[in-house]
């Protein structure tokens, strides 16, 4: 099965440089040391196996596939059964919750946005201890987000990370709309804002310049591309997971109106391929 290649680093033309200091100064002296305390915070109160378990625990389950083309499978078969409105809610019982209690080794990241309508656990019919899930809204960047994303990958051992994006996103229509009118969202909307627009450079990169008004479905589409392209490019250990194979990124998006998903990019291999 052919797949793409792992990104090269963004270039500062998409989201600045890809220095770790250089983020830092996008987001303010002030906003990054918040961002990165916030990250801390989130990840004390997260535990892998305790002791120096986390490190050297195997992969390996005779119940569950750690690999991204069967942590794929999972939720696309479990979108399926909540698109026919038939979820099982696997492993939401006491039993599961007594087995997590002494950590936790979860098959797939999800980076989504904090829409109210867009749960993962529910739309892909999963439960306590199978996804590990970050949610900004837009899905936008910072810091303390990718070091979340790192512990999932790098410490409890996910084998896929996706990026979820979806319909109506109110961040990728304020995004529009700012473009449209010059007028940027009051407050710290904004910040939200800023993040998206460099995913503009996705749809003008083979066009002829940026259109009077852009469309925000295209803009979804352009924002989720361009975050996984993001994520290879600041973090070196997402990039190199992808290049030796025991990671892969997806850019997936889901539909309010339907309940699907439909998967539009790809790093690495999941068995099957982004649609145009």
């Amino acid at each position: 099965m052919s797949h793409r290649p792992v990104s090269e680093p963004v270039s500062s033309d998409l989201t600045g440089q890809t220095s770790r200091r250089s983020f830092l100064g996008l987001l303010g002296v002030a906003g990054g040391a918040v961002a990165v305390a916030g990250g801390t915070a989130a990840l004390a109160g997260c535990s892998s196996e305790s002791g120096g378990a986390a490190a050297t625990a195997t992969a390996t389950t005779t119940l569950e596939p750690t690999q991204p083309t069967g942590a794929w499978k999972i939720l696309r078969e479990g979108n399926d059964r909540f698109v026919r409105g038939e979820p099982t809610h696997p492993h939401q019982d006491a039993a599961r919750r007594n087995e997590l209690e002494a950590g936790q080794q979860p098959r797939t990241v999800i980076l989504g946005c904090s829409d109210s309508r867009v749960a993962p656990e529910i739309l892909f019919d999963q439960g306590l201890g199978d996804v590990f899930i970050i949610r900004t809204a837009g899905h936008v960047l910072d810091p303390g987000v990718i070091g979340t994303i790192e512990y999932g990958t790098e410490v409890l051992g996910a084998t896929l990370l996706m990026v979820l994006g979806h319909t109506s996103c109110g961040a990728v229509e304020a995004t529009a709309g700012t473009l449209a009118s010059g007028e940027q969202p009051p407050g710290y909307i904004g910040a939200v804002v800023d993040r998206i627009i460099p995913s503009v450079a996705q749809i003008t990169r083979d066009g002829a310049g940026l259109p009077a008004e852009v469309d925000p479905d295209v803009l979804r589409t352009a924002h989720v591309r361009h975050t996984v392209a993001a994520l290879t490019g600041y973090s070196t250990a997402l990039r190199e997971g992808v290049s030796d194979g025991r990671l892969s990124i997806i850019g997936v998006e889901y539909d309010l109106a339907d309940g699907k998903v439909r998967l539009v990019e790809v790093q690495g291999d999941v068995g099957e391929q982004p649609e145009a």
